[in-house]
């Protein structure tokens, strides 16, 4: 004998269950209609009817008992096996929001060693920046400069200094153009960076022209395409210094910013995120390490 489909017997265990088409109806987002058709269905295709049926009302048989004993306890079953599925995936996964220019530029050429470090723990990447709402992005965690204001509700962790210094391509710093009347390359996202950097350096450039772009990692970019110096920070430009597309004619000096990994709950609540915490501090501890000032 070939069993009914199963979506038959789903609805006769939420009719069962309340004793009434309509509300399983409700339960199940149908109409009652078809509430009262898949148990029609069930009854004809296993010959056997289940339910009274008397004055719109519906009560269970014996049959109907016999048969929701089996059911009932099976679809509980059911949903409970798939809902700890379903939570043991999203432990096995984490999902991490990090700016732009550090994610393509810093973070995905690091990723292959996390996944050998946690070959079970499966990392999503969103590129994003400033605030971030956990609960609409869906991200366990963010990597974000603490250039803005969060409140008590965020739980941030310290992961290292920035250190930022103007860059160009070697082309440029080889013909022996001074800063001062080379293009500066700007990013909207950071305006005062020249700026910042001058008061710290000491250095000055009053004849150059700022040439604005909308995200550092198009600044970069453009410094090695020979256009102008851009400040960038040391974690972004570390694979361009050591493959000699950028030369970093002063080094870089700390700007009194950071580097932070932000949580909406305490990282020792979640193994996978106390995880990545240890990881990437250590990844950018390393980083960090290998700046020198020329």
């Amino acid at each position: 004998m070939k069993l009914p489909a199963l979506t038959a017997f789903h609805f006769f265990t939420v009719a069962a269950q309340t004793q009434s088409f309509v509300h399983a109806a409700r339960l199940l987002h149908v109409t009652h209609g078809a509430v009262s058709r898949q148990v029609r269905q069930l009854e004809e295709s296993i010959g056997v009817e289940l339910f009274e049926r008397r004055n719109r009302a519906i009560f269970l048989n014996d049959a109907g008992k016999l048969l929701y004993n089996l059911t009932g306890p099976f679809f509980e079953q059911l949903e409970s096996t798939v809902y700890r599925l379903q939570r043991e995936s999203r432990e096995q996964t984490l999902v991490v929001s990090c700016e732009p220019t550090i994610a393509m530029k810093w973070l995905i050429p690091r990723l292959p060693d996390f996944h050998a470090t946690h070959p079970n723990l499966q990392l999503q990447l969103l590129a994003a920046g400033g605030p971030i709402d956990f609960l609409r992005s869906g991200a366990d965690l963010a990597v974000r400069r603490d250039d803005f204001y969060w409140d008590d509700s965020i739980h941030a962790h310290t992961i290292c200094e920035e250190w930022i210094g103007p860059v160009c391509a070697p082309s440029r710093w080889e013909k022996g153009q001074p800063l001062d009347g080379m293009p500066l390359l700007r990013s909207k996202t950071r305006p005062m960076a020249w700026e910042n950097w001058m008061r710290l350096s000491g250095e000055s450039a009053p004849s150059s022209m700022k040439l604005e772009y909308e995200h550092f990692y198009l600044c970069i970019q453009a410094a090695a395409s020979g256009l102008g110096a851009s400040i960038s920070s040391a974690l972004m430009v570390q694979d361009e210094l050591r493959g000699n597309q950028l030369v970093a004619p002063f080094g870089f000096v700390r700007d009194g910013s950071h580097y932070c990994l932000l949580s909406p709950k305490p990282f020792k609540e979640s193994a996978k995120c106390t995880a990545f915490l240890e990881w990437i501090t250590a990844q950018m501890h390393s980083s960090i390490q290998a700046i020198s000032s020329p």
